[in-house]
């Protein structure tokens, strides 16, 4: 005699469909991960919306630019292109040079542990500076699949109401703000001091991209990231096979 159709219902809606109860401490952990994150987010968004506003694009191009674009530096290099009607081959080059540094961050960012394919193709748009850091650091090696995309997700949110919000009241704010510009730097310092914290024991390694920064600040100012990110994946690799045959030498 076979099962009845309501009970091999409730047994099958258990595996079938992920518990919200689960589900729901994850999100408001990330919540709070994303706040201090949020700080200097909004603050870039206000700026981004109110340059948006004071060039004359329609305000809504804020927002979409922050919702569908989500590439930071790269958005305040768009608008004047756009005004300019750049061609679409040196915007192309423009992105690569500004943003190739997404390259690097994939070889360590954790989307193993992201589950779904979904999931997985909205954390990977959503890999921001901000969220490598964080995903990336010590005290996210528990994190799960819901906390490290809720995250992402909360900071994309804070860029699209940061941009919604400085289009909309940009007209009643002054051109530039003392200090707003400064916001991003000042988080992108903290997260960098976090994570020197977090691995005391590999100091050669911030140092290395210290010496990276400088060489390429000296070399090639115009083009500063890419080069250092070359420097700096190149003194990676010579360090790993120096340190790899040091015992087999010896």
């Amino acid at each position: 005699m076979g099962t009845p159709p309501v009970a091999a219902a409730d047994q099958l809606r258990p595996a079938s469909a992920p518990s919200r109860a689960r589900i729901r401490p994850e999100m408001t952990a990330a919540l709070k991960d994303s706040a201090s994150v949020g700080l200097g987010l909004v603050p870039m968004g206000l700026a981004f919306g109110m340059l948006v506003t004071h060039s004359g694009l329609p305000w809504w191009s804020a927002p979409m630019y922050s919702a569908v674009m989500y590439t930071g530096t790269l958005e305040f290099l768009l608008v004047p292109m756009v005004l300019a009607i750049t061609p679409l081959v040196t915007v192309g080059l423009t992105t690569l040079l500004v943003n190739g540094r997404h390259a690097f961050y994939a070889l360590s960012f954790p989307l193993h542990r992201v589950n779904g394919r979904l999931a997985r193709l909205y954390s990977s748009f959503a890999l921001s500076d901000e969220a490598y850091a964080m995903t990336t650091g010590g005290q996210a090696r528990t994190w799960s699949s819901a906390r490290i995309v809720s995250f992402q997700a909360f900071n994309h949110a804070y860029c699209v109401a940061g941009s919604l919000t400085g289009a909309l009241v940009g007209s009643l704010i002054p051109p530039r703000i003392t200090g707003l510009d400064f916001a991003m730097t000042a988080l992108l310092v903290v997260l960098a001091l976090d994570g020197i914290r977090d691995r005391r024991d590999d100091l050669p390694t911030p140092l290395l991209a210290l010496l990276a920064a400088l060489i390429a600040r000296l070399i090639t100012p115009g083009q500063m990231l890419l080069t250092a990110f070359c420097l700096f994946t190149a003194a990676l690799l010579a360090r790993h096979f120096t340190t790899r045959r040091g015992p087999a030498d010896a």
